[in-house]
């Protein structure tokens, strides 16, 4: 079903994500060259935040659209590369929150894309953001129409593309990281685009009424995490995966530049220490 927003619904829309966007870091919006990951894997996002590219003779993978005016530095990153945007066919996201996803409704417009997402993330794109367990209570983002339902261990295929489904809940309740295998110079890489379990600011973890069993969900991520076998890695925020101390604009290609099996899981520990120092203390209030 289609959705149509009214105007004055949109002007609000668009007035609270500017607000709130203004006491973010400019590191958002700023502008970053895209750049080739590993194999078929680019990244054509911010300076920040994430979005990834994977191609295939048969359409593209879409992961991630960032603000709800990066559509433009989105298309010129992916247009550096080679690619086209109206190339893609399937858009995916690690965390339905609108820093993540408020350019995807205008990108599946423009691409006649399909939206796969998990069940619970889905709820929160169709809605506008309104449902979601800790922004919530309000649209933050164009509503947008999801045509596929995914869940762990699910396969998302496309040409030569095969990526398995992690459902790594927490940050959000269908947070989710994709884990595909790329074959180059006569080795195969395991990479994984991660969906870290970062806890936001005012976070309720022991008791949280909009989003009940949020910290068992924290654990089961933290635990599954860990038990993944990893060689390349990258996550929704640059930030979270070193990117500007790996990749400078104008480095050369090499398969091995991301990759950093030690770095994974020292972040995954980094943020499950902080998890549950955070819930500790929750618990002693």
């Amino acid at each position: 079903m289609k959705r149509t927003i009214t105007a004055s619904v949109f002007i609000c829309c668009m007035m609270i994500c500017t607000s709130v966007l203004s006491a973010q870091n400019d590191n958002w919006t700023r502008s970053f060259p895209g750049h080739r990951v590993i194999g078929n894997l680019y990244s054509v996002g911010t300076y920040d935040l994430s979005v990834f590219l994977i191609t295939s003779d048969e359409g593209h993978i879409l992961i991630n659209t960032g603000l709800d005016d990066s559509t433009e530095q989105i298309r010129d990153n992916i247009e550096s590369l080679g690619f086209v945007l109206e190339d893609v066919s399937i858009m995916l996201t690690q965390q339905a929150h609108w820093d993540h996803v408020a350019a995807m409704a205008e990108i599946q417009q423009l691409t006649g894309a399909e939206v796969w997402a998990t069940r619970d993330d889905a709820r929160v794109l169709e809605d506008g953001g309104f449902s979601d367990a800790h922004f919530g209570g309000r649209q933050s983002f164009e509503p947008l129409e999801v045509d596929r339902i995914i869940d762990q261990d699910d396969v998302v295929e496309l040409g030569g593309i095969r990526l398995s489904v992690h459902d790594h809940p927490g940050h959000t309740e269908g947070s989710s990281s994709y884990f595909m295998l790329v074959q180059e110079n006569g080795r195969e890489y395991k990479v994984l685009i991660a969906n870290m379990g970062s806890v936001n600011a005012g976070k309720q973890l022991a008791v949280d009424p909009t989003y009940p069993g949020v910290a068992a969900d924290f654990a089961h991520t933290f635990t599954h995490q860990k038990s993944l076998e990893v060689d390349v890695w990258v996550a929704a925020h640059a930030s979270q995966y070193g990117l500007h101390s790996k990749w400078q604009p104008g480095q050369a290609y090499s398969p091995d530049t991301f990759v950093d099996p030690e770095g994974y899981l020292a972040a995954v520990e980094r943020h499950e220490s902080l998890f549950l120092e955070a819930l500790a203390v929750e618990r002693i209030e």
